[in-house]
């Protein structure tokens, strides 16, 4: 099956006609994406872009054999108004519906929780591809399986979609998952590509032409990631990003429940509240054991500032007397212990931490001794971490990758 992708963006298109944002100026050459438009060997279109033929022209293919013009969302203006002399009148069919084609192609309408439909395309040689509409998620397993070889979706958008696949089964290490529907949210290139890659996934411009059964090895996303930042940078919201894909998530909180802080519990309750609905929540201090289960799924640790300062409260850390008379020895273990636990560790894992030091130093003794003990904690972590990140002012810049 050969899948060309007349374009690749938003509704709207890349840049947006008008519009004034950083991520829409900095879309240009091959980073401009027309509305998403996909051709399957030349006889199906799956929605249609304004200029669609001559970017299949571009792309060194025509619409003359184009059988079925399938819709997957409502259209600006009508798609019936723009279409090309020669081609099919366009339909969307409702979900559960079938269709085949003389060529040998089999269409299966899928349900999914928004405005659209998806579909699933069976190719004569038996290649799988799913295409999801713009800002859509599948509603419900059935009609999803058994995996695909191409899925074109929403992935920077969505990626509780794909997170959704991949536990059906659906979206497997040997599928390719590739972007569409992209827009003016994330910053076009690199930054585009590094949100993507964490997902498992990739971006091709418009007028690539592949074959769903040339295999390519998706991008594989480093294993441990540390995550830095000051407060309000972002760090947090990076981190949950890097995992929004992946199904059953544990979230470990360290910071406890803050009881007898209302102020502190709303901070807790509303991280708690922009989780995916499919992550589970360990609260605890004693990461060890879960770093050590090899076939847990992965983990999302915020943070290690905060596990620090509820180990330096249970070593007394925090005492002149107690610190020099065993308490230094006892936190220095125990920031040993993790550092090793995360060298071990089988797991797929992302870790949240504070970058502090950088600014005033500290009035008061037990103010720059936590600073130097967090300084010495990210950089045992850091160590043992693929991937290290650093967030400021919400942008992110890698420091190892």
């Amino acid at each position: 099956m050969d899948i060309t992708l007349l374009g690749t963006g938003a509704p709207g298109g890349l840049p947006r006609p008008g519009c004034p944002c950083a991520p829409c100026a900095r879309a240009l050459g091959e980073h401009a994406r027309t509305p998403a438009c996909v051709l399957v060997d030349d006889v199906l279109l799956l929605d249609l872009a304004p200029g669609a033929v001559l970017s299949a022209a571009r792309a060194g293919r025509s619409l003359h054999g184009v059988r079925q013009l399938l819709l997957s969302h409502p259209h600006a203006g009508g798609a019936a108004a723009h279409v090309p002399p020669g081609l099919p009148a366009p339909v969307r069919v409702p979900p559960g519906g079938d269709l085949a084609l003389l060529s040998g192609h089999r269409v299966r309408a899928l349900a999914v929780d928004g405005e659209g439909t998806g579909y699933a395309v069976t190719g004569p040689d038996g290649d799988r591809l799913l295409y999801l509409p713009p800002g859509a998620a599948p509603a419900a397993r059935d009609g999803y399986g058994p995996p695909f070889d191409v899925c074109l979706l929403d992935v920077t958008g969505r990626p509780d979609g794909l997170a959704a696949l991949r536990a059906w089964g659906a979206v497997t290490p040997m599928t390719d998952v590739l972007a569409v529907h992209l827009d003016h949210d994330v910053p076009p290139g690199a930054e585009t590509r590094r949100r993507l890659a964490a997902a498992g996934a990739r971006a091709e411009p418009d007028g690539t032409t592949l074959r769903a059964a040339d295999y390519r090895p998706p991008p594989e996303p480093p294993r441990r990631t540390l995550v830095l930042g000051g407060a309000r940078s972002g760090k947090s919201a990076e981190a949950e990003r890097r995992l929004a894909a992946y199904p059953g998530v544990v979230y470990v909180a360290t910071a406890g429940r803050g009881d007898g802080d209302p102020e502190w519990a709303a901070r807790i309750e509303a991280h708690r509240a922009r989780r995916p609905a499919g992550w589970s929540t360990v609260e605890t201090t004693d990461l060890e054991p879960l770093l050590a289960d090899a076939d847990g799924p992965p983990l999302l640790v915020d943070c290690l500032t905060l596990w620090l300062t509820r180990v330096m409260d249970a070593a007394g850390a925090w005492d002149d007397e107690r610190w020099e008379h065993g308490a230094a020895a006892r936190l220095a273990a125990r920031t040993a212990a993790l550092a090793a636990a995360v060298r071990d560790s089988r797991r797929t894992m992302v870790l949240v931490s504070n970058e502090a030091g950088s600014g005033v130093v500290p009035a008061t003794a037990s103010g720059r001794r936590f600073r130097d003990e967090l300084g010495r904690l990210n950089a045992a972590v850091a160590a043992e971490c693929e991937q290290v990140l650093l967030v400021t002012a919400g942008v992110v810049c890698p420091l190892r990758t």
